[in-house]
């Protein structure tokens, strides 16, 4: 796994920043596994050294642009309103743009384990500062990685209707994927 070197940074349109996000309670089989985009949001990589335990990467994503892409499961398919629905959830009642507009993750430090990149760092959510590790893949300059988010080791409540019998799991998903290039 040899990366270019250089500084790089990713974000739309040539990347994708998603969360995935899987359903919990008596009332899951209603509600749909959502993939949301994150539409406004940068990642800087610093790859100095062909080595790249020397690298470093800092993404900020934008808190008010999150758009629902995609909604499986569910008795009915995932409509427009439904859409805008967890959008405005997503804003007013979990994210809190006004107050928190974004999103950090700064790494720490970064490892080779296996085929994988472990990338320990900050992420930073509302204001709480909590360590992660993420997983990534180089490929040809191609760049995949991903996360697990545990909502309640940031404070933020698992979104949640129909009095508790729909509820969004505690776990969401991660991912990004883009180029390393000029």
């Amino acid at each position: 796994m040899t990366p270019p070197t250089g500084q790089f940074t990713l974000g739309p349109p040539s990347a994708r920043l998603l969360v995935m996000t899987s359903r919990t309670g008596l009332g899951a089989r209603a509600g749909h596994d959502l993939t949301i985009e994150v539409t406004r949001w940068s990642a800087q990589v610093d790859v100095p050294k062909p080595d790249v335990t020397t690298s470093s990467v800092h993404i900020e994503a934008d808190t008010d642009s999150f758009e629902v892409r995609e909604g499986a499961g569910g008795v009915l398919p995932l409509s427009d309103d439904d859409r805008a629905e967890i959008e405005d959830a997503i804003r007013d009642k979990i994210l809190f743009p006004d107050r928190y507009p974004a999103i950090t993750f700064t790494s720490t430090a970064v490892r080779t384990s296996g085929d994988e990149l472990a990338i320990d760092g900050d992420l930073t959510i509302m204001g709480v500062t909590q360590p992660i590790t993420a997983r990534a893949r180089l490929d040809h300059g191609t760049v995949h990685g991903r996360a697990a988010v545990t909502q309640t080791t940031w404070g933020l409540k698992p979104y949640s209707a129909f009095f508790g019998a729909l509820r969004l799991a505690d776990e969401v998903a991660v991912e990004i994927d883009g180029t390393l290039g000029d």
